[in-house]
């Protein structure tokens, strides 16, 4: 199935640029494999996205369509076909 991950300005260089990448992940897949089929294409991306336990890092979000995925079922929340998948870095600033 074909899911749309969009990608924010800020981490744009860790997938040449990109805004948007094409991710085919098989039929009920869920974030954690769209996320695994992620950092085989754009490692220094997934490092961005997850720590070395394979887990979002604390000051990244997901969104699957509306909704942060930690408020619905983390890495293990359901995708459908053609559903956006968005990720938002927390910025800081003072």
């Amino acid at each position: 199935m074909h899911i749309d991950l969009k990608i924010p300005a800020a981490l744009a260089s860790e997938c040449g640029g990109a805004r948007a990448i094409a991710v085919e992940v098989p039929d009920g897949a869920n974030l954690g494999d769209l996320l695994d089929a992620v950092a085989a294409d754009y490692p220094r991306l997934a490092r961005r996205v997850r720590d070395e336990a394979g887990q979002l890092r604390r000051f990244v979000n997901v969104y699957v369509g509306d909704d942060e995925s930690r408020r619905l079922e983390g890495q293990a929340t359901p995708l459908k076909a053609g559903q956006p998948v968005q990720i938002l870095p927390s910025i800081a600033g003072g």
